[in-house]
């Protein structure tokens, strides 16, 4: 049996190299850590807030940066990125086509009005983060304030209208003024948020008065038409009457000018007459008598002239005429 021989030597000098290998490792791995803890990037769409010791110390830009290990903390905060928050729906998938659904959102959606209906509103508020440090700092969580501001806001305008408004010509007003008091109340509460956008996606009667509804809106719609038709048809008559009337009153003008006209003539002619008539009495009543005769009887037919006593006849025929020469 061979007999084995302890050399402590030996032993004690492998040993030695042991720990000296396993601190070269620790320090190889220290020196890691604090390589790989103290260097980060920003994306570009992002920038990163640095705190010291839990207190805000500086931001940096996009691109590699540098911290003190374990003592600074990064908050990526993502100022370029447009986000959004959905009410009254969520959106389940996104593609071409996209899904919805409104499943545990009803409440947030259904609204009071002003005339006290109801209406199923659905929006959506695009938004940014503008001051990274008051986003981070200023409020504990404001995404879920945001959307406090943004309902409660809704709820204000919706009850400030009547229905019709809310369902048909208030929607763009509706959303002008929801992205100015959201950000008013924003800026009030230091939550580093720019509003974007406010976008009505829906706007409805609720499913139990939805016929309802539609049906009063296809009764407003036929009055419309009904109202636009006799427009059409007064802008049609109305002008031509008065035309009518026009021409009627300008005749009627020119037929009493033509009256007077001849009037007027007359009544000169008459004096004239008379004139001639103080002067010479018995010649101008037989020339009277004669240019009447001469205009009358021609427009008689066969004549028969007597003497006084009614003994001596003379038929004159129309000599010169149609009658007469026939005959």
């Amino acid at each position: 049996m061979a007999e084995f021989e302890f050399d402590g030597d030996k032993a004690k000098e492998s040993f030695q190299k042991i720990v000296k290998n396993m601190r070269l490792i620790i320090l190889i791995v220290v020196g890691l850590v604090i390589i790989l803890s103290s260097v980060f990037t920003i994306e570009a769409e992002e920038v990163g807030v640095i705190t010291r010791l839990g207190e805000y110390d500086r931001t940096v830009e996009p691109g590699l940066n540098f911290k003190i290990p374990f003592a600074e903390a990064v908050y990526k905060v993502p100022v370029e990125r447009q986000q959004k928050q959905e009410f009254g729906f969520r959106t389940t998938s996104v593609g071409v086509q996209s899904t919805f659904s409104k499943r545990g959102a009803e409440d947030e959606s259904l609204m009071l009005t002003g005339d006290l209906n109801l209406a199923d509103v659905e929006w959506v508020v695009q938004y940014r983060v503008d001051n990274p440090y008051n986003y981070l700092f200023k409020v504990r969580d404001p995404e879920m304030t945001l959307r406090d501001i943004a309902e409660a806001g809704m709820r204000q305008i919706v009850g400030d209208r009547t229905v019709n408004e809310v369902l048909t010509v208030g929607r763009s007003e509706i959303a002008g003024k929801l992205k100015v008091l959201i950000q008013e109340i924003a800026n009030e509460y230091h939550l580093g948020l720019k509003i974007d956008q406010v976008v009505l996606q829906d706007v409805t009667p609720p499913n139990p008065v939805k016929a309802a509804f539609n049906a009063v809106n296809e009764a407003q719609q036929e009055k419309e038409t009904l109202i636009n038709q006799a427009k059409s048809n007064y802008n049609k008559v109305i002008p031509k009457a008065r035309g009518q009337a026009q021409e009627t009153i300008q005749k009627a003008e020119g037929y009493a000018t033509e009256r007077v006209n001849n009037s007027e003539g007359e009544v000169a002619r008459f004096n004239e007459l008379y004139k001639e008539y103080v002067k010479a009495p018995e010649v101008t009543k037989s020339r009277i008598y004669l240019e009447t005769m001469q205009e009358v009887i021609p427009k008689l037919g066969d004549k028969i002239i007597t003497d006084d006593q009614g003994q001596n006849v003379l038929p004159l025929l129309q000599l010169g005429t149609k009658s007469s020469q026939n005959k």
